[in-house]
């Protein structure tokens, strides 16, 4: 048995059994990616895959509670790479932060400014994606730290903790007619087609709920994942646009307004931080959390082994 074996065994999971890209991940072959999996099958003396021809088709049930061994045996090797890591005095290897478009674009880049600043020796990578896929993404093993407003708090193996709060403001092109009411309603901006983030993204349940409490059925003439979009078809003429408070930035620059409103009108959202359980961070990881959510104290991130 060995830890090559161990990784086929996983990415075969991951990538839905699907031999071809395990092979491509792993940059080997098919066959040698089989041929390992056969191996360790053989020295366990149990069948991992059901298998159909060459192709695997699913998990056998014995395969159900190796594979979850399999995941915490690699999980804690990369744990004890870390935990040396950091022991031997060295601020260098990677650190991999999946966050959705608005964060990565408006509240990251300063702490990344920063964070490179304090630890040049430490490679950041930053994917983007939905708050599941981010989700997903710490639950697998390939983000170390996750940052969205929804989803976290409720995935398998995360442990979510709240940054801050923040809210929805809306915004129109010079000359639009509601820039005229002060302040503005729900049912004022229910008067016109909107422009927003799509179902998964940046606190849209908290725009569903505020309009759906005040009998109102808008216009969603167009939805987006990230504000830049909103913001390029509101200054089209397409609608009025709802967009997350952090996107104002260069608001001037679009040459777009904010309305007067009455009130927070669609109420409060929460910026999330993720860390999957079981997963030892290293300190310039902690640095890095600190950075971007002062407000969460080392002890609030204590018992690293665990987090």
């Amino acid at each position: 048995m060995n830890f090559q074996q161990l990784r086929f065994v996983r990415e075969a999971v991951r990538n839905n059994l699907n031999l071809t890209e395990v092979a491509a991940v792993l940059y080997t072959s098919q066959s040698g990616v089989s041929k390992q999996i056969k191996d360790l099958e053989e020295e366990l003396g149990i069948e991992l895959f059901v298998r159909s021809g060459k192709r695997l088709t699913g998990v056998t049930r014995a395969g159900d509670g190796a594979v979850d061994i399999v995941r915490r045996i690699l999980l804690e090797t990369e744990n004890l790479r870390r935990y040396a890591s950091q022991y031997a005095g060295v601020d260098s290897g990677r650190l991999v932060i999946a966050a959705t478009h608005t964060q990565a674009r408006y509240t990251l880049p300063g702490v990344v400014e920063k964070f490179n600043r304090a630890f040049p020796k430490v490679a950041l990578e930053l994917h983007q994606g939905t708050p599941r896929q981010i989700a997903a993404m710490l639950s697998d093993g390939d983000a170390d730290i996750g940052i969205a407003s929804e989803a976290l708090d409720g995935a398998p193996d995360v442990r979510a903790y709240t940054c801050f709060t923040w809210r929805h403001v809306v915004i129109v092109p010079p000359g639009h007619p509601l820039l005229a009411r002060a302040p503005v309603t729900l049912a004022d901006i229910a008067a016109y087609p909107l422009v927003t983030y799509n179902e998964q993204f940046t606190g849209r349940h908290c725009v569903d709920a505020a309009f759906s409490a005040a009998g109102l059925v808008p216009d969603l003439r167009l939805t987006a994942m990230d504000a830049d979009v909103i913001k390029t078809y509101v200054r089209r003429g397409l609608g009025v646009g709802i967009v997350a408070e952090m996107a104002l930035e260069d608001l001037a620059r679009d040459g777009l307004r904010v309305l007067d409103t009455d009130g927070q009108l669609f109420g409060t959202c929460t910026t999330m931080l993720g860390v999957r359980n079981g997963v030892f961070l290293p300190s310039f990881a902690h640095r890095f959390i600190e950075m971007f959510a002062p407000g969460l104290q080392a002890e609030h991130l204590a018992e690293p082994a665990t987090i």
